[in-house]
């Protein structure tokens, strides 16, 4: 799954150089989150099933994350962007540390079957967040005025 990740990235920066930042971000989001919901029915399928979800969901999970990175860097004021890096970085740390300790207590108490599904907000509400950017005009100076 990590060469997904590599390939998320990679194809993530290209794409949102075409077609727009939030655009691309929102529709990994999107996938990330639908893998997420999905992996937990997966457990008792074909293992090719779960194969394949996973890949995606490899892939999907980091594409998102340097088009925020972008996003902070070529949005903030020139003077706070390393500081506002600095702040992201340490959200989605402590966001993944939050969740990765709870995951064990989710699975207990919904089991594996719906414990993923937990997961899917956060990519969700991440459309929400980078909807919102969307319309505000600034997002204009995103991509290259490819939003």
């Amino acid at each position: 799954m990590g060469v997904g990740g590599a390939i998320g990235c990679i194809g993530a920066g290209l794409l949102a150089d075409r077609i727009g930042r939030t655009t691309t971000t929102m529709a990994a989001m999107i996938m990330s989150g639908s893998c997420a919901l999905a992996i937990g029915f997966l457990f008792s399928a074909n293992p090719i099933f779960s194969a394949i979800v996973c890949f995606i969901w490899g892939v999907t999970i980091p594409a998102d994350l340097a088009q925020f990175s972008a996003a902070i860097a070529e949005l903030s004021p020139p003077d706070m962007v390393g500081t506002m890096l600095t702040i992201q970085t340490c959200a989605g740390f402590l966001l993944t540390l939050f969740t990765i300790h709870m995951m064990p207590y989710l699975i207990d108490a919904v089991s594996w079957t719906y414990a993923f599904a937990f997961l899917a907000i956060g990519p969700f509400l991440g459309v929400v967040g980078m909807g919102r950017l969307r319309a505000h005009p600034d997002s204009k100076k995103l991509a290259g005025g490819r939003r």
